[in-house]
């Protein structure tokens, strides 16, 4: 009997991210269309439980920052081209329009892009040959598919990517 719970945990974990990904999937064009007209960049979108209800939020950016007059822009304007299109089947959730946020990793080349010559912290897996930190500081100077430089100090640090868990930026109180 173990084997066959097992089976349905699997099943449900599969089937939930399934969904997630399907309304995310049918989402993202009305989304990108509609932030496009009015200038915003597309950070993100989650789709997830909060709170015992669901939300599907947008992450946006523009050149001057994100206010709160922005985000209630976005969010009137996605109102009527996302309950016509119904990318949950019915199933009710919150509309939630944010900013990235301060310390919000990376995902994307544009957040990358967008961040170079900017302090950010670029969390490892396991510490560089000949260091003991996990935690490297500096500048963001360059990221390819490959490879992500980070300058801290004379010479820039050229990290594989694979060695690298997170990059965000470098947020001092």
């Amino acid at each position: 009997m173990p084997a066959l719970n097992s089976y349905k945990t699997i099943y449900c974990a599969y089937n939930a991210e399934g969904i997630i990904n399907s309304v995310i999937e049918k989402a993202k064009p009305v989304i990108e269309g509609v932030l496009e007209e009015l200038g915003y960049e597309l950070v993100d979108i989650e789709y997830k439980t909060l709170y015992g209800d669901k939300h599907l939020i947008v992450y946006i950016a523009n050149e001057t920052g994100v206010s709160l007059d922005d985000c209630e822009k976005v969010s009137n304007a996605l109102d009527a081209p996302l309950d016509a299109l119904d990318p949950t089947g019915n199933a009710p959730y919150c509309l939630d329009i944010s900013s990235p946020g301060l310390d919000r990793p990376f995902k994307t080349q544009r957040d990358f892009e967008r961040n170079y010559g900017t302090k950010v912290e670029v969390k490892l897996f396991a510490p560089l040959p000949g260091t003991k930190d996990k935690l490297i500081v500096g500048e963001l100077i360059a990221r390819t598919e490959t490879h992500t430089q980070v300058s801290c100090g004379d010479e820039p640090i050229d990290i594989d990517n694979k060695l690298i868990a997170l990059v965000r930026p470098h947020v001092e109180f």
